[in-house]
């Protein structure tokens, strides 16, 4: 018997290597075609655009990125809505700094007392959102740092399709809402480099998640759900997808208005921006704490697709193949082709099209990178409690519970 469990162990992981290898080989496909497509000449549109963020809190390195949104060449309007539920938040004193330096662009600091859900994040944006004043919203996090080029290529994707073109016979949908892919900058002493709990994070963001993102929308044909670092929405869209109200007592708030707006009628598109997203210098059971919620977030929201991530796990199933199997040269085999190609996979994703100069420097953690990421995937199944902002919830049909 013990001989059979051991031959069972050793086919299925040798079966789940040569798929997380076809994994790694689709991945590059879809970030090739990603990266053939943004080359393509930007369409001329810029429409008036007002920029909401809803901050908690001073973060290190935040001012920095609400001056990045300032130094905007964009040849339309756009407006800096920031919201706090308290002015005496210390996030507040930061954007009266902006205002100061800043002077000829339109920047407001808004009160938003009022808390719609548990997700005081989305309570925020609801209140700013009735503040703008321009055709077209775009959210993204307080700690996102973009380029100066960021609106222009954001709002690109809005852009009429000239004529009138079909897909089967029907007309093509509108975009109506476009997010965008970013990559993690791991913060911390220069000694530390954000520590290694952090520089972990942001390999994985760089070779692994954004690499997921690129190879579901070429399999589904498109997106249909946003990413937190960048959701710029039309009002139509946002109007017949119901608004941020409905969303204030889910976590995967970017998820959920994504999936809204794709019910809704409209095309969710993805820019050529690539934003920068900071990370903090975390412990480790803030790591383990953080990577659990996103773990069991993506469960929640996709169920499917999370159990089909054991084929994202190549490199791990590669390690534990040449160990079930006694070292034998085809384990050894497996385990150098697979590192070949997971390590290319980075470097396509992570250094050519996320422009990402934190990966080569940590390219070689992904080992235990691939193998804690395993290890948080199986934890996922393990119950619907997650951790944020140090208070724990139960997780349930994407919407928060408050526990204890």
């Amino acid at each position: 018997m013990p001989h059979i469990l051991a031959q069972s162990v050793e086919i299925a992981t040798t079966v789940l290597a040569v798929a997380g290898m076809g994994y790694f080989l689709a991945a590059m496909v879809a970030a090739r075609a990603f990266l053939s497509a943004r080359r393509a000449p930007l369409a001329a549109f810029a429409p008036g655009v007002s920029v909401l963020k809803s901050l908690k809190g001073l973060d290190p390195g935040m001012i920095d990125a609400f001056r990045s949104h300032c130094h905007q060449s964009y040849a339309g309007e756009y407006e800096l809505l920031f919201g706090v539920s308290s002015l005496s938040d210390p996030a507040a004193q930061a954007v009266e700094q902006l205002k100061q330096e800043f002077p000829d662009r339109s920047i407001q600091l808004i009160e938003c007392p009022a808390r719609l859900g548990t997700n005081g994040k989305v309570s925020t944006l609801a209140q700013l959102a009735d503040h703008a004043r321009h055709s077209f919203l775009l959210i993204n996090d307080s700690d996102i740092t973009v380029s100066p080029r960021y609106l222009e290529r954001v709002m690109a994707s809005f852009a009429p399709a000239p004529g009138s073109p079909t897909v089967a016979g029907k007309p093509h949908p509108p975009v109506g809402l476009v997010t965008a892919l970013y990559r993690g900058r791991a913060n911390g002493t220069p000694a530390r480099r954000g520590g290694l709990p952090s520089r972990l994070e942001a390999l994985g963001i760089a070779t692994d998640f954004q690499a997921g993102v690129l190879l579901s929308k070429m399999i589904e044909g498109g997106l249909r759900y946003g990413l937190g670092s960048t959701l710029a929405i039309s009002h139509e869209a946002f109007d017949r997808s119901g608004g941020l109200k409905p969303l204030a007592d889910h976590l995967a708030d970017d998820y959920e208005l994504g999936v809204r707006v794709a019910r809704a009628g409209f095309r969710v598109a993805l820019s050529a921006e690539v934003v920068e997203t900071a990370i903090p210098a975390y412990g480790w059971r803030g790591f383990v704490d953080h990577q659990l919620r996103w773990a069991r977030t993506v469960r929640d929201a996709r169920p499917w697709g999370y159990a089909g991530l054991v084929f994202t796990h190549g490199l791990g199933w590669a390690l534990l193949n040449v160990l079930a199997s006694g070292l034998s040269p085809v384990s050894l085999w497996l385990l150098g082709l697979s590192f070949f190609l997971r390590l290319t996979l980075a470097m396509m994703v992570g250094v050519e099209l996320l422009s990402d100069h934190q990966v080569l420097p940590s390219l070689w953690l992904l080992p235990l990178r691939d193998l804690i990421a395993m290890g948080v995937w199986a934890a996922g199944f393990a119950g619907n409690t997650i951790v944020w902002r140090g208070e724990r919830f139960l997780l349930k049909d994407g919407k928060l519970q408050r526990l204890g």
